[in-house]
């Protein structure tokens, strides 16, 4: 039996592991919480302030007009400042510069010209040739000239550029929880892209193969969208950000992303989704002759058109659900090249013979089918389903993480 005198001593050794085991724990966790908000440097996602976007990408601009909104901006010619009076300006090609004019008066000619305005200054550009309506954007602007054309650079805020993306991919007059999915997505696209233009001198375009983006939004919910998702973007398990895919509607059934771009993922898997089910672009048809689409099958795939049983095939494919192929013996026919090839809405559709001469395809969705459909993301926001519900119903194996935080943990 211990003697009572012993027992302080007893416990102070018994206790003290314990108390240096939380002293360390505590310790750790302060370095940690310094190392995070002062040491760690900031890494490649969360110092990215401002994107460089070419607007106008298709286009072979000669003339343009610029104008400022807001009384701030500053003019910059040739790494130069200018003095001007007015906010409006006629820009125009002379070669391999561009010549600036305030009302009829010339300022000069130059090979690069700079608008720089604050991050809340916005402005409106008119191309004159070609003709083009007026368009209204924020921040910064670089003019120059590359190959005989006019190359516009907006040099932008992350959130202005995911602002005006999200309702140039999405339309106006939509819910608020849509808009927030939409906002995650086009920043998660825009930060895993942003080396796509690096050759040619800026991060992204404005064309849909980036993302379309037509300048400064007009529905105040994508701003208040984009205020209460700031800086989240999705991630994979691995914390990789994800292939942002969308599109319009599923037609009932998503695709996986193996079967339209012939590479796998973890969270772009197939899944029923009855919300875009009876939404506008959930069904579609399209009529042929049976000659042309016979004669396409066979000049196109080598297809044997002559044969009854191959032509009976042809005519009368149906999908319950989402195929890859069309099907006869050992050839496979793919339907997204089909889809390509006729222009057809998707590659959801069954194919009905109406008589001796024609045939009718009658499709489901609308777009590619991986990822999130808008039509149906649209429908869970009305329903009342949050933009976490819509994200994790769409994708799977996903988490939505802010930057500085998948920093952080890339860091570790």
């Amino acid at each position: 039996m211990v003697p009572l005198k012993e027992l302080p001593k007893l416990s102070y050794q018994i206790i003290k592991p314990l108390i240096e085991m939380i002293k360390l724990k505590y310790f750790t966790f302060l370095i940690l919480v310094f190392f995070f908000n002062f040491i760690s440097p900031r890494s490649f996602y969360s110092s990215i302030e401002k994107l460089q976007i070419r607007i106008f990408a298709h286009l072979k601009i000669h003339s343009f007009q610029w104008s400022a909104i807001s009384k701030s901006y500053k003019l910059i010619a040739d790494n130069s400042p200018l003095e001007f009076n007015l906010s409006n300006f006629n820009l125009f090609i002379k070669g391999d510069s561009i010549e600036i004019k305030e009302k009829d008066f010339v300022l000069g000619t130059f090979k690069q010209i700079n608008f720089l305005g604050d991050s809340n200054d916005e402005f409106k550009i008119k191309l004159t040739q070609p003709d083009r309506k007026i368009r209204t954007y924020q921040n910064n602007l670089t003019c120059s000239v590359v190959n005989g054309s006019i190359v516009l650079i907006n040099n932008i805020d992350l959130d202005n550029y995911v602002a005006g993306v999200t309702e140039a991919e999405a339309g106006s007059k939509s819910n608020l929880e849509f808009y927030k999915v939409q906002t995650i997505l086009a920043r998660t696209f825009a930060l895993a892209h942003i080396n796509k233009h690096q050759a040619e001198g800026f991060y992204l375009c404005d064309q849909v193969h980036c993302q379309a983006y037509h300048g400064k939004p007009r529905d105040s919910k994508i701003i208040l969208a984009i205020q209460e998702t700031k800086g989240k973007v999705v991630v994979d398990d691995n914390l990789n950000l994800i292939i942002a895919a969308f599109h319009s509607n599923s037609g009932g059934q998503t695709a996986n992303s193996e079967d339209v771009w012939g590479s796998k993922t973890s969270y772009l898997k197939s899944i029923v989704d009855t919300f875009s089910i009876q939404m506008p672009n959930y069904n579609w048809e399209r009529k042929m002759l049976t000659e042309d689409w016979l004669s396409y099958l066979k000049l196109k795939f080598n297809y044997p058109s002559d044969s009854i049983m191959a032509r009976d095939v042809a005519l009368n494919f149906t999908q319950d659900n989402r195929k890859v192929y069309l099907e006869f013996n050992n050839l496979k026919v793919p339907l997204k090249t089909i889809r390509l090839d006729l222009q057809l809405k998707s590659t959801f559709f069954n194919i009905t013979k109406l008589n001796n001469d024609s045939v009718l395809f009658k499709g489901k969705g609308f777009g590619h089918g991986v990822g999130m459909p808008q039509e149906g993301a649209m429908k869970m926001g009305k329903l009342g389903y949050s933009y976490l519900d819509i994200l994790d119903f769409y994708f799977k194996n996903i988490q939505i993480i802010d930057l500085q935080k998948l920093d952080f943990f890339k860091d570790e």
